[in-house]
């Protein structure tokens, strides 16, 4: 299954930098609004040693890690709801996405501007952003209710449908986000690609200093609450492109950071999102795949080809840490570790799977 984050902000917040160096890309990255014009899109292979461990064990002839898209939209200013600055096209562009990831500025720097040349104000930057994004909820809603409306005199379906939506439009005008409610009826509402039903990722674009201050961080934090909240400095990701594993280790320690934005981003949107991967692996080539948390056995094999989970059979599977412990999957089945799974098997992040089935 495909996992999309689209990285969205005010201009001049540090968002093209930080893309750049999520996906090794090269895109403009000017210090003016609207460097970005259309959406750049890099996939990244979600980082898993795994993979290398069992291709030696299988000597497997490929490696494919599970993926991430990213998408860097142009940043939003005050007003896009309405058209200003590029407007509804930006918006458009967030509607496809799995998570936002939302890069807030929190640095100072003089030769860097400021989107309406006033000090660095990250609650203030939030607030328009996420203005923006209710403000297009809000047009998206009244744009459905008419018909929904019309329709509830003969359908009850639709009069329950509009009744909803009316609820969820009580709740955006009043300013709350609708991921910032109890629950929401995602099968209610997954034709309109609401925005704020998203998650939501914050990334604090700090200086060197701020990516230790925890005493700033925390502050930040309550920005947000109970949103994710990551702290990362642009800078110092694009220093890191292009380094080896070893050098770039070396790098972070002598910031005092254990990893890199990408791997943080990674990990919070999997968690954010509920996602987990397992593994399959042979001579041919060792794969992650993405599933939901929560996934049974027919449906992760699924993702790997839809005729696999209409004729499930059986699942064999086996602990990683069992199977690289044992050496070798002959030695992992002599030791009772490879086993037989059914129908109703809820898939362990450490699975290594191989899947029986009928065509």
């Amino acid at each position: 299954m495909s996992v999309s984050i689209g990285i969205v902000g005010l201009p001049n917040v540090g968002k093209s930098t930080l893309f750049n160096a999520l996906t090794n890309n090269d895109i403009l990255a000017a210090n003016y609004p609207f460097a970005t014009i259309e959406p750049n899109t890099g996939v990244v292979p979600v980082p898993d040693e795994r993979l290398q461990k069992l291709a030696d064990l299988y000597g497997s002839q490929k490696l494919l890690p599970a993926t991430v898209e990213f998408v860097d939209i142009a940043g939003l200013v005050a007003g896009a709801s309405q058209g200003e600055g590029l407007g509804n096209k930006f918006l458009a562009n967030i509607r496809q996405c799995s998570a936002i990831a939302h890069v807030v500025r929190a640095f100072e720097d003089d030769g860097v501007l400021r989107h309406d040349d006033t000090k660095v104000d990250p609650k203030s930057d939030i607030e328009i952003i996420n203005t923006e994004l209710i403000l297009a909820d809000i047009q998206t809603i009244e744009h459905r209710l008419p018909r929904l409306q019309k329709e509830a005199k003969a359908r009850p379906e639709a009069r329950e449908q509009a009744s909803y939506l009316e609820s969820l439009l009580r709740h955006l005008q009043a300013g709350t986000p609708l991921s910032a409610l109890p629950s929401v009826d995602e099968a209610a509402i997954a034709d309109l690609h609401l925005l704020t039903a998203k998650p939501v990722i914050y990334v604090f674009n700090v200086d060197e200093h701020g990516l230790t201050d925890t005493a700033r961080q925390d502050e930040l934090r309550g920005l947000v609450a109970p949103a994710r909240a990551l702290f990362a400095s642009a800078k110092l990701e694009e220093e890191l492109k292009g380094l080896s594993n070893n050098d770039a280790r070396e790098l972070l320690e002598s910031y005092g950071v254990s990893e890199t934005g990408l791997m943080q981003l990674i990990h919070a949107a999997y968690d954010t999102l509920g996602l987990q991967s397992y593994l399959t692996a042979g001579p041919k080539e060792v794969r992650a795949w993405t599933i939901h948390q929560g996934w049974t056995a027919p449906q992760a094999a699924g993702v790997i080809h839809t005729d696999f989970e209409r004729g499930f059979i059986a699942a064999q599977v086996v602990d990683y840490d069992d199977l690289v412990a044992a050496g070798s999957e002959a030695a992992a089945r002599a030791a009772g570790n490879i086993r037989t799974e059914g129908k109703t098997y809820v898939m362990q992040p450490g699975d290594v799977v191989e899947f029986r089935f009928n065509v």
